[in-house]
């Protein structure tokens, strides 16, 4: 009976190798898990045990080291979760975030397979809103190119200079303009430019002439391009009140005011002929909230407007929370989709598919899908990858004691053979 003891002992120490050997062979792949051997014995109503037999292989899905790669399509989990993939028409698990965007836009690893998310809200528009979480898709980029948005807000912040004596005329500077009529000039303390974009995405140079009226009220006029409308119908009016601050009512702000608009906001707006009889009208609101009225020179704080031209994809980045972002060469950025992760209670339970991916079976559990950063999803490290978490010393003691199981076995085998041998000799 003693060679059969033996004989599992052997089997049991060359499973046990066979693992550790994968798990050195893998200490450089990313994103592997190691896997340890469990034994356990056996017994058949006898009082000495017929050996040991392997029970189960556990994978330890402990997270490994995040290494910085510098490659912005390099992904890793920092915490729990796996990218969702298609593989073969089914959905793979996977913590190696190695990507790479094939010809039609689609994210793939080095197996082909196609990360998952939530991508736009109108697949036939490559701008529209990205959808807010739902049931996960292949995830696809854009390429398109982002066509012209034409500038409908501004948003500027002034101080203009309270000790101005609107009196004295000798302080005042005087711009010529273009009008449907003729040159024209126009009296001015204080003018600012700015660009905007019409519906074509030209850039248009628009200049805003302030000019002191009265006490604690200034007369704004808004030229483009050197056109200036002289009908009137852009020019506003701005009131402050005595402590330097947009004058209030009991509404809110009421600081401006006259033909082109009331409240916060100036409503400005050029005809298509006006521009040159190409791009559409070009419609702004030109908010001046903040704006102020104390003893200092006159000057703009901040000034932003949301018009931009088009342009093409220059490249993509992936945020924290798992958005792909697409940058163009206008300076802008639109989202692509979101990547999602998923989730298991018990990970142990997936089943190894190779190519750095498992698949999930009974008893893992359904998969829980959600976006990075939620729950006990992690976040996603762009530029990074997460290593094996192999420990190589461990993995070497573990082999020489395995080693030394194997030779313990081999001579148990050895001695009983003596045994009979001796035995036979009897004779």
């Amino acid at each position: 009976m003693g060679f059969s003891q033996a004989l599992s002992g052997l089997n049991a120490a060359k499973s046990n190798l066979d693992v550790l050997g994968n798990n050195i062979a893998n200490s450089q792949t990313v994103g592997f898990k190691s896997s340890n051997t469990q034994f356990a014995d056996v017994f058949a109503n006898a009082d000495v045990g017929l050996g040991t037999q392997v029970s189960a292989v556990l994978q330890d899905f402990s997270a490994g080291n995040l290494e910085a790669t510098d490659r912005e399509l390099d992904l890793a989990i920092s915490g729990n979760g796996f990218f969702r993939f298609e593989q073969g028409g089914e959905a793979v698990y996977s913590r190696n975030g190695q990507l790479t965007m094939d010809a039609d836009g689609y994210l793939v690893n080095a197996q082909g397979a196609k990360v998952m998310g939530y991508g736009l809200s109108d697949p036939d528009d490559p701008f529209s809103e990205m959808v807010a979480g739902g049931q996960p898709e292949v995830l696809n980029v854009p390429g398109d190119i982002m066509p012209a948005s034409a500038t409908n807000q501004v948003d500027a912040v002034y101080n203009l200079d309270a000790s101005i004596d609107e009196t004295n005329n000798a302080i005042k500077e005087t711009a010529k303009v273009q009008t449907a009529g003729g040159e024209q000039e126009l009296d001015y303390h204080y003018s600012n430019s700015f660009t905007v974009y019409d519906s074509l995405g030209n850039p248009r140079n628009v200049t805003a002439y302030y000019e002191k009226t009265g006490q604690n009220t200034w007369q704004g006029k808004v030229a483009i391009d050197g056109y200036y409308d002289a009908s009137g119908e852009n020019d506003f009016s701005i009131n402050f009140a005595e402590g330097g601050s947009l004058l209030t009512g009991e509404d809110g702000i009421i600081g401006v005011a006259g033909n082109a608009g009331t409240g916060r906001a100036a409503n400005i707006t050029f005809e298509a002929d006006e521009l040159g009889g190409e791009a559409a009208d070009l419609n702004f609101e030109m908010a001046l909230a903040g704006t102020t009225q104390f003893a200092n020179d006159s000057t703009a704080s901040s000034l932003t407007q949301n018009g931009y031209t088009s342009g093409a994809m220059v490249g993509i980045t992936v945020e924290d929370d798992g958005t792909i972002m697409r940058n163009f060469a206008n300076e802008e950025s639109v989202a692509a989709g979101q990547i999602a992760m998923a989730s298991f209670v018990n990970p142990e339970g997936l089943q190894a598919a190779g190519d750095n991916a498992w698949v999930a079976t009974t008893a893992s559990g359904p998969e829980l899908v959600g976006k990075p950063g939620e729950g006990v999803l992690g976040s996603i490290s762009s530029g990074a990858v997460e290593t094996s978490n192999v420990d190589m010393a461990s993995e070497l003691v573990d082999m020489i004691v395995a080693q030394r199981a194997y030779q313990a076995n081999s001579q148990t085998i050895k001695i009983e053979d003596e045994l009979l041998q001796s035995a036979v000799n009897l004779r």
